[in-house]
């Protein structure tokens, strides 16, 4: 399919809009098709920095998810300043520098959190931001396809009747084929004493399940924001995209003292500025990363960090970039039976030839193939009791965010009844110890145990620098708070190794690769292990956090409950920024639907009914 058309930058800086959404990322695109849907009379823009890529087979095909990170064209190829935790580590952070942001480039994993993590964002000022609230935005969002029989029996998938949306824009399909490990799964967990969550979308992901994707079974390609919500409305005269064009500042102006945004200034490909503007609001979509950023360069945020860079203060609100939180992988390697088809066999030049012909011809074959075997596990069966009332002392730096934070550790509730730890199993070599773009030359073949901590203490901050540029530090196991992700860490990894040595799935281990088994049974040696190759997991949150009430602002807020910027009229910021807490999920499917109610909000305030 071609791509559509988007403006020039000249023809775009002359149009008179009413909504400027800066991003067309995964909830950019959303505010973008449901404003221009609601009313004929709503000029929207949207204004990308990266290109399109509808119909590339880096972004649409599932079988090579993940091989656009680092692509030049597509990803921002961010990297942190290095990590103190991490004995001065620097960690890539890949963001999606195209049309649909990081929906064109994550794993496709199609999730949701507890009910509890949502009803946590309610509990800081924002009604209508708990679970209740925010199910009919996820409904809204999703095409939900009913799988067929053979699937349902052969992988133990759900089918979610009645907390899923069956029409929405994305398609969310479960796969017809898996990696032989899956097959193993769910019994090996049920051996391990972690039952299967058949109803893993309906507010509480704990136990094993096999994921759904977000994958359009009719065509076997992703389905992301610029396929979902761009494409089928691209032809609207009242919707305008602008591509390879990126925001420099908000323009603000000011009346009797208070500030309001009119517009913004940005930079085309050529280098060229030009300056834009919107007659009702100004939306920031721009990700957890440059939403921060870009409030921060408009003279929004922290006294300090502004006048480091020389930026005049037009709004103080030190919040802007704190509270950043992320979900932090640490990846356990194992020689595995050889006689398996492995997704690694697809670096061989002549095993991918023979699968991108069956893809093409077919839609089938390793190429359809992704993760699907999930655990969400508590804290109360990784960590013991006696040991966890240790490792959580008094919480030293409270606040609104952090008291909700450290609850989940301290309640019964909390430690029984949220996925404190995620798990997934495939086959293929995920150790960013050893990389590999051919297969082995040994003939070995590896399958790996991603443990991915979800409600990380660790605390950190992205801001602009003196000469302008981002210091992104999420602060991976700093601080004593940080020391308390090293620990959990630690116990997770020795229910990992649980897991794999239970049959059926250890009947396909050969030996542990990495850590070695020396370093598993010293707990210094597997500290330093963790920290050596501990990664993101790509979900950061936090850094315009939405802590809605009178006293919002002075309690951690960016924005409040109706995602509004504190302190700046028409100014709002929609995407997973916004998110106080972190939540135990990937995170696509929320940010879809924060992308839907902020939507909604935004309509509800200018008295115009949602199409």
């Amino acid at each position: 399919m071609s791509s559509p058309e988007t403006d020039t930058p000249s023809s775009f800086a002359k149009t008179a809009f009413d909504f400027l959404i800066v991003g067309g990322g995964t909830a950019g695109l959303v505010l973008a098709a449901r404003l221009s849907a609601a009313h004929v009379g709503f000029v929207v823009g949207v204004i990308e920095a990266g290109g399109v890529a509808i119909g590339d087979d880096l972004v649409d095909w599932p079988g090579i998810a993940g091989k656009a990170l680092g692509n030049n064209d597509l990803d921002w190829q961010f990297e942190t300043v290095p990590q103190e935790g991490l004995s001065g580590r620097v960690v890539p952070w890949g963001r999606g520098k195209v049309l649909g942001g990081s929906s064109a480039l994550n794993f496709m994993t199609w999730n949701r959190a507890a009910k509890g993590d949502y009803d946590d964002w309610e509990a800081l000022g924002n009604p209508g931001w708990g679970w209740d609230g925010l199910l009919p935005f996820f409904k809204k969002s999703e095409h939900f396809h009913i799988p067929n029989s053979p699937t349902q029996q052969a992988a133990k998938v759900a089918l979610h009747e009645g907390v899923v949306g069956l029409d929405g824009p994305v398609h969310v399909s479960y796969p017809n084929e898996y990696t032989a490990s899956h097959g193993f799964w769910h019994e090996t967990l049920n051996a391990a004493g972690i039952e299967t969550n058949n109803a893993h979308l309906a507010g509480s992901n704990i136990g094993c399940w096999t994921s759904a994707v977000s994958v359009d079974p009719t065509t076997g390609t992703r389905s992301y924001a610029a396929r979902a919500y761009y494409l089928p409305n691209s032809a609207r005269p009242n919707l305008v995209v602008l591509t390879h064009a990126q925001v420099q500042e908000i323009i603000l102006s000011e009346n009797d003292g208070a500030w309001e945004a009119k517009g913004v200034r940005f930079t085309d490909r050529d280098g060229i500025e030009h300056s834009v503007f919107a007659t009702k609001e100004v939306i920031l979509s721009a990700g957890s990363i440059q939403s921060p950023q870009i409030l921060e360069l408009s003279g929004i945020g922290s006294r300090d960090v502004l006048s480091a860079a020389g930026i005049p203060v037009k709004v103080e609100n030190p919040n802007v970039g704190e509270n950043l939180q992320d979900h932090m992988t640490t990846s356990i390697l194992f020689e595995v039976d050889p006689s398996l088809p492995n997704p690694d066999d697809l670096k061989d030049e002549s095993v991918l030839a023979a699968a991108t012909k069956e893809y093409t011809d077919s839609r089938t074959g390793p190429l359809t193939v992704l993760p699907v075997s999930m655990s969400y596990i508590p804290i109360s069966k990784c960590v013991p009791p006696e040991v966890l009332s240790s490792l959580v002392p008094a919480d030293s730096n409270p606040n609104a965010v952090n008291d909700l934070h450290q609850q989940r550790f301290t309640s019964s509730k909390g430690q029984s009844s949220l996925g404190h730890m995620e798990f997934i199993f495939e086959l293929g070599n995920w150790s960013p110890e050893m990389e590999f773009s051919s297969p082995p030359k040994s003939g070995n073949k590896y399958g790996s145990l991603l443990q991915i901590l979800q409600y990380p203490f660790s605390r950190g901050s992205i801001h602009i620098t003196c000469d302008r540029k981002l210091s992104i530090n999420p602060g991976y196991y700093s601080g004593p708070r940080g020391q308390l992700d090293l620990e959990i860490t630690l116990h997770a990894h020795r229910l990992g190794e649980k897991i794999c040595s239970t049959p059926p799935l250890s009947n396909i281990i050969r030996k542990q690769v990495s850590p070695t088994p020396e370093a598993s049974q010293d707990d210094d040696k597997l500290r330093e292990w963790i920290k050596s190759v501990m990664v993101t997991d790509w979900h950061p949150v936090g850094t315009c956090a939405m802590i809605g009430g009178a006293d919002g602002r002075e309690k951690g807020g960016v924005v409040d409950e109706r995602l509004r910027v504190y302190g700046v009229k028409n100014l709002r910021v929609v995407d997973a920024s916004i998110m106080p807490i972190q939540i135990s999920a990937h995170l696509q499917a929320t940010v879809y639907a924060i992308g839907e109610k902020g939507a909604a909000l935004i309509l509800e305030d200018h008295g115009v009914a949602q199409a």
